[in-house]
């Protein structure tokens, strides 16, 4: 079925029109001429008062804030308000690769800190986006934004995930629904009252613009209805470790939490020493752990999974199964959470990399169902939004929900032959053990590609003869020992054979990934160094995927050490050892394996 909305008679549109008042057809808010008039918007800077000081200055932060609204606002007009929160509108530090941290090193010790950054903070007005402006307020939104604290013109420290950065927006929405603690200046004592604002507040964002919604509806706060997260960061845990792993995310390799808080910090230079000392160094570096990748308490404070029980906002999640940077897995924990809470919640998936909003009508509906409060019938719409291969992003399947609830476990085995290309098959191996030597001077895509290679192990489908469906979580059960206490493990899916670049899609090739420390095989928060020849049983999941595998293709999982774009590259030379009776694969195959058998009988 094909993503479709129902229509809503609304009555005298013309003359709600000509009164210059939002009006709705099909259960979305049209644009109003009037509301379109750019010559006649108001635009104002002001400064939200937060219950916190994160700069050390003995002074309540206070919050820039932008407000783009239509001149009926100044008649007695209410309107709803969707509101962007960023740590980017002040502009960043550079991405120079020595201000990342040194991925060549041995697993295990305590590498140099990179070297320090400081952002060239804008003297005047940062630049706030037009995107959300030019899309919401000539359909009968308000339109907010506002720097996060420690960037731009807003005081604070930026934390990185701490608490400081879900009450920023928790402030500013207290306002937004009638509290006294705005100001037209950053110091000044004037106060200003969101007059022209019905209390009623969505948020959207992408990527770190997109964590922020969350962030901030984990606390709850009054007033906001609806959220839109693209590509959200739910976790710094999962965006920066993997099962105990130290792994960076895709493009930044050496990137960690502590650089993250070095690129946005655009707030004010004369500040930002006692942030330094107190985010950074006491704090960031001195819990982040980059030695073990175990997860602790600094970590667990940064994951908003475990936040999520005063949420009340209706939560429509947006995601590429191919991202890379912000993977997957971080809007899908999310959105199970809430669909388990009992909150309205939808989740639309595109095959594309990071970013990607959905399309404006699904996101209209929804802001117009709860910031409008039109019965629109959102509600009872497809819980899950899937763009096919090769469809366009703005007609997505509709699925009861993701995963694809025909989706079945099936489980396959590795047999023989992995150095050259073994067999996944539904019947267990009779040969106990296949090994690899570690060389991160090899990259994955070679190691996929090439017929034979000692650096990775590769076990593969028969050719399919039907079309495969795979929908939701890919899990890995691995026995395997290393011939040094510390290694990576790297685990791909792939569709084979390779296809370039130039000549087929981002989803061609890879499926999905997975990675893990087999030091935390038996716990994530305390690792053990590993005895070299002793097997060690491991669980993991790969990243979420809904993906049709053509005919013709097929299936691979590689099995292989460290992987050049996300861990760290020790040197050559680690030996790991796979128990193929004590390993499996269990696939979310839609039709289960009725549709695996047909594929390749």
């Amino acid at each position: 079925m094909k993503y479709f909305f129902l229509s809503v008679a609304v009555s005298s549109a013309l003359s709600v029109v000509a009164q210059n008042r939002p009006y709705f057809e099909n259960g979305e808010a049209q644009v109003v001429p009037a509301f379109a008039l750019t010559e006649n918007w108001i635009r104002e800077d002001l400064w939200v008062e937060t219950d916190f000081d994160t700069d050390g200055d003995g002074k309540l932060d206070r919050m820039h804030v932008d407000v783009t609204r239509p001149l009926e606002t100044n008649n007695g007009l209410k309107l709803p308000v969707i509101y962007e929160s960023s740590p980017y509108y002040a502009g960043t530090a550079g991405n120079d690769t020595d201000l990342f941290w040194n991925v060549k090193q041995e697993l295990g010790i305590v590498p140099d800190a990179p070297k320090h950054v400081e952002v060239n903070q804008i003297v005047k007005r940062p630049i706030i986006s037009n995107s959300q402006v030019k899309t919401w307020v000539p359909r009968g939104y308000i339109v907010v934004h506002s720097c996060s604290p420690g960037t731009g013109l807003s005081d604070g420290s930026p934390t990185v995930g701490g608490t400081n950065e879900s009450l920023a927006p928790k402030s500013v929405i207290e306002w937004l629904t009638g509290k006294d603690n705005g100001y037209t200046s950053r110091e000044g004592k004037e106060k200003v009252f969101a007059f022209w604002s019905t209390g009623n507040v969505g948020m959207t964002g992408t990527s770190y613009n997109g964590t922020l919604p969350i962030a901030a509806a984990t606390t709850g706060v009054e007033g906001l209805k609806a959220i839109i997260p693209v590509a959200p960061n739910t976790s710094y845990y999962h965006y920066y470790r993997s099962n105990g792993l130290v792994r960076s995310p895709g493009g930044y390799l050496g990137e960690d939490i502590d650089v993250l808080y070095e690129f946005i910090h655009s707030g004010d230079p004369e500040k930002r020493a006692f942030g330094n000392k107190t985010v950074r160094d006491d704090l960031m570096r001195a819990h982040m752990d980059r030695a073990t990748g175990d997860y602790n308490e600094f970590w667990a404070s940064r994951d908003y999974l475990n936040q999520m029980g005063p949420m009340k906002a209706a939560l429509l999640m947006s995601h590429g199964f191919n991202d890379w940077n912000v993977m997957p897995e971080h809007s899908y924990r999310i959105y199970s959470k809430a669909r388990e809470m009992g909150l309205p919640s939808q989740i639309y998936y595109h095959q594309g990399g990071h970013g990607g909003p959905p399309p404006i009508s699904m996101m209209n509906r929804w802001f117009t169902r709860y910031l409008f409060e039109i019965e629109n019938g959102v509600e009872n719409d497809p819980k899950a939004w899937i763009v096919r291969e090769g469809e366009s992003r703005s007609e997505p399947t509709a699925y009861a929900d993701f995963p694809n609830p025909t989706a079945e476990p099936v489980v396959l085995y590795l047999k023989k032959g992995g150095n050259d290309a073994g067999t996944l098959s539904t019947i267990k191996s009779s040969k106990k053990k296949e090994s690899l030597v570690d060389n991160v001077n090899y990259t994955g895509e070679y190691l996929a590609r090439i017929k034979s290679s000692d650096h990775r192990l590769l076990y593969t489908s028969p050719t399919l003869k039907s079309d495969l469906h795979l929908s939701g979580i890919t899990e890995l059960s691995i026995r395997l020992a290393s011939s040094k206490p510390a290694a990576n493990l790297s685990v791909w899916l792939v569709s084979l054979p390779w296809e370039d670049a130039e000549n087929g899609e981002i989803y061609n090739n890879i499926i999905t990934r997975g990675w893990a420390d087999p030091q935390n095989s038996s716990s994530l928060t305390e690792s053990k160094p590993l005895e070299p020849g002793t097997f060690y049983n491991l669980r993991f999941d790969l990243q979420p995927d809904d993906q049709i595998i053509r005919a013709g293709q097929r299936l691979g999982l590689m099995i292989f050490s460290s992987d050049q774009e996300f861990t760290l590259h020790p040197k050559p030379g680690t030996v790991l050892t796979i128990d193929l009776r004590a390993t499996q694969l269990v696939l979310p195959i839609v039709g289960g394996a009725d549709a695996l058998q047909k594929a390749i009988e």
